[in-house]
This record gives structure tokens, sequence and C-alpha cells, in this order.
């Protein structure tokens, strides 16, 4: 894969889990892929990782607003850096969360994905 298609390939990729087409956005994993979210969570599936967020919000979603990509050790890294916006299990908006979502890819597919955002510092702060 080269570099230039990276950040379409994660945008696309981050675009079916939003829309909750885990069984596609699967196909842009690898065999194995770690997955690992806020917390040190760390998850197998894309069905396991949306499992487990059912008691933190309705529904969220990402505005993209850059891709950072770069080559280490034969492989190439996206980072995607914006703002998380969606709704509370109250029923509460939020928007402007901070989010980077660092992923390692070989051969063209994810093989590590990474995931750091401020949604428990918020939920804390608002004594959720």
């Amino acid at each position: 894969m080269s570099t230039p298609d990276a950040p379409g390939l994660i945008d696309g990729y981050l675009q079916l889990c939003e829309d909750r087409e885990l069984d596609e956005a699967g196909r842009f994993l690898a065999e194995r892929a770690r997955l690992v979210f806020p917390g040190g969570r760390e998850y197998s599936s894309l069905r396991e990782m949306a499992a487990a967020s059912t008691g933190t919000y309705r529904w969220v979603r990402k505005h993209r607003d850059r891709y950072l990509v770069g080559e280490a050790e034969g492989r190439v890294t996206v980072t995607s850096l914006g703002r998380l916006y969606g709704e509370w299990l109250d029923g509460t908006p939020f928007e402007d969360i901070r989010y980077a979502d660092v992923f390692v890819l070989d051969g063209g597919l994810i093989v590590e994905q990474h995931v750091y955002n401020d949604l428990a510092l918020v939920a804390q702060q608002r004594g959720a």
C-alpha cells in the first residue's frame, strides 16, 4: 500500500465503524489485529468492541479533521485527529470531544488500532 492511499483506507474503515457496518469494516483488519481503546481495553473483534461501548453512550461519530501519515519499520502509520460528537445514554448531546486514533498498516490491512479520547473525562466532569 502506498502512503498516499492510507488515509482513504482509514477514512473508509472509520465510516463503516460509525455506520455499524462491522462485517464490512472487519475486512480492513488483519487476522489477529489489535484493537486497543482507552484504559488499555483490548478487543479481538469489532463486535466485541461495539458490545463493550453500550454502557457509555447511545451513539458517537467523528469529525475527522486531519490525517498524519508516516512510515516506520516497513509499515505505514496513520493518525486520525478530530472531535467526537454524539449522545449520552440520557439523551443529552455532546460534541467537540477530542480524539486521536493511531493505526498501523501492513500489507494494506490494519494490524493495530490505538484509540485515545476524552470521553471518560468529559463523562466524569458531567457526573455521568
